[in-house]
């Protein structure tokens, strides 16, 4: 891409910053008549709510409202969050990352080297053992950290990448070939941004989270547009439409399982509706084995990465 702006050594989010936008952002989607509020005048000088009929809504005095969008949170209090978020409409991961930028940790701990991420040795063998299912554990970042050979014969070789590079947001950003994968890659690449800025809210030090931003941010315009939306959304369930080069279109049903012992990891599972094309498609990947894991899938002309463990 001509003209780039040049990368910087990633500096850590300015939760200010984030509580100011976030804040911004959430109140301009919102207009006089989806709040019971009366519109009066035609013309309006900014989008959305002013600050006036959301301090309004909110119970609290412009004043104080003002001085929590300019990003002063010190001091305020959960039932004034509260108050703002059911006035701006939050839906839940939204209200949680706004306590998380407003009210951080008040006991901040000292930086650490950032550790390995690494997942228990059970849970490899659970992954292996999902036969016929594609499956894979995420970490921090949206980080790839672990999957069993259907999540492969679907998504890819990720065992081929360095593992710096073993990442959902790289992959879908910067991959010509995830593009072709996703049918409504859209949604997929909304979806993702929205995963990170909720991290983002908890982790604004994560150095790497940083450089991964920087590195989209300079790289791709759809991410640099998408991150300045300021949504989150949790990982949950859904579906996701693939457009497999061996076997086609597959309607594919995902559940994200929360770890207990990791609160950044995540056991994601799809699934095709019994019966289904879809699930006749993924029988064949599984009998195809390590065939449809070959590392040529995926990569068209060297375009991107391609599948197998």
């Amino acid at each position: 891409m001509d003209d780039q702006p040049e990368a910087t050594s990633p500096e850590p989010l300015d939760r200010r910053a984030e509580l100011s936008e976030f804040l911004r952002t959430r109140r301009a989607k919102l207009q006089p008549q989806d709040v019971g509020l009366p519109e009066f005048g035609r013309y309006r000088r900014v989008p959305g709510l002013r600050r006036e009929e959301l301090a309004q809504l909110a119970g609290v005095s412009v004043a104080y409202y003002t001085r929590l969008e300019q990003g002063n949170g010190r001091n305020v209090s959960a039932e004034v969050l509260d108050a703002i978020a059911r006035a701006l409409r939050l839906t839940d991961a939204e209200h949680a990352h706004l306590t998380h930028l407003a009210r951080p940790s008040r006991h901040k701990k000292k930086r650490r080297p950032a550790r390995a991420q690494r997942v228990r040795t059970g849970l490899l063998y659970l992954l292996d053992s999902m036969e016929g299912i594609p499956a894979y554990v995420t970490g921090a970042r949206s980080d790839i950290l672990a999957w069993n050979p259907m999540a492969a014969a679907v998504f890819g070789d990720w065992g081929a990448l360095p593992p710096g590079e073993r990442n959902w947001a790289r992959l879908v950003f910067l991959s010509p070939a995830y593009r072709d994968l996703f049918v409504n890659w859209d949604s997929k690449a909304s979806d993702m941004v929205s995963y990170l800025r909720l991290y983002a809210g908890c982790h604004p030090d994560d150095p790497e989270l940083s450089a991964l931003v920087g590195e989209l941010s300079v790289k791709s315009d759809e991410f640099r547009r998408l991150w300045a939306t300021h949504n989150v959304k949790e990982k949950g369930h859904g579906t996701k439409l693939v457009r497999h080069p061996l076997a086609g279109d597959l309607t594919l049903s995902y559940e994200t399982l929360n770890l207990p012992d990791d609160e950044e990891q995540h056991l994601v599972t799809y699934h095709a509706e019994p019966g289904s094309a879809s699930a006749e498609g993924l029988r064949l990947l599984a009998s195809w084995g390590a065939d449809a894991g070959r590392t040529d899938l995926f990569d068209d002309a060297g375009r991107g990465p391609a599948g197998g463990r």
